[in-house]
């Protein structure tokens, strides 16, 4: 009798169940109590055949990854097309900062955090789109700061300070961060070294940083991500469709499109 056990071992269960005509429920019962009796059948398989049992495990990881993939996407494209027909709408409030056309027919909202190197990448995405958009788009940068990120939320107060005092200079003291993230490990230091660049009020900006209004400031910033579904970071909306992740500029551009072929954009 040839070795049933070198048998693939799918093989080897119809072999073992195939004595008569069986339903698929009394097939699936009988392997069920077959394999509940005898459970060596399979760890003598995988003795006998260990590297097609991890070329089968290998198979059936990369099938599952690929299939998780497939529902991700399609979860998100649906998501997205759910967005467009029912926007959502970030609060912008009268004394938002505004880089760009505060009219312009493109709004791009960023929850982020100083200290994120993926928040690094969204801002390099950002100047591309701002170049490339021009008068088109206008950006809205708001906070995210995570928790394990020791000076991101530091960070963030003293940029709402600094707008306080003046937008542009905010925009500058953001992109100069941006440039030379790694210094943040330098803590404050580095954030008043840039504050004083960038020519703030350092008096009435040792006083604002630990006001309340700031940091109310960035707690209803944090509250809109989380109603939003942001969690991490960065995080963005686009005229009121929701894009979460560190994506390149083309993810911008083709729902920009989108929306131009389904008229809700006039560029």
């Amino acid at each position: 009798m040839f070795a049933l056990k070198k048998l693939p071992l799918p093989l080897m269960m119809v072999l073992l169940l195939s004595t008569s005509c069986l339903s698929d429920q009394q097939f699936a019962e009988k392997m069920s109590k077959s394999l509940k009796d005898n459970p060596e059948i399979i760890t003598d398989w995988i003795k006998a055949n260990p590297a097609l049992f991890i070329q089968t495990m290998q198979e059936a990881v990369a099938d599952a990854q690929n299939d998780m993939k497939k529902q991700q996407e399609e979860a998100e494209k649906k998501q997205l097309l759910d967005s467009m027909e029912n926007p959502l709408e970030p609060t912008i409030r009268a004394d938002e900062a505004i880089r760009g056309d505060k009219d312009a027919p493109i709004t791009l909202v960023e929850y982020s955090d100083f200290e994120c190197s993926y928040c690094a990448r969204g801002f390099q995405t950002v100047q591309a789109l701002q170049k490339k958009y021009g008068k088109n788009l206008r950006f809205i940068y708001k906070h995210l700061p995570l928790s394990f990120h020791q000076q991101a939320e530091v960070a963030s107060r003293y940029y709402e300070a600094i707008r306080l005092q003046d937008h542009e200079k905010a925009f500058k003291f953001h992109d100069m961060i941006f440039a030379d993230q790694r210094k943040l490990q330098n803590g404050e230091a580095f954030l008043k070294e840039l504050a004083g660049k960038v020519g703030a009020d350092m008096k009435r900006l040792a006083k604002d940083i630990n006001s309340e209004e700031v940091k109310q400031r960035i707690a209803e910033d944090m509250a809109e991500a989380e109603k939003f579904g942001i969690q991490g970071t960065p995080g963005f909306v686009i005229n009121g469709v929701p894009i979460k992740g560190a994506y390149p500029p083309k993810t911008f551009d083709d729902i920009i499109e989108e929306l131009k072929s389904r008229g809700r954009l006039t560029l």
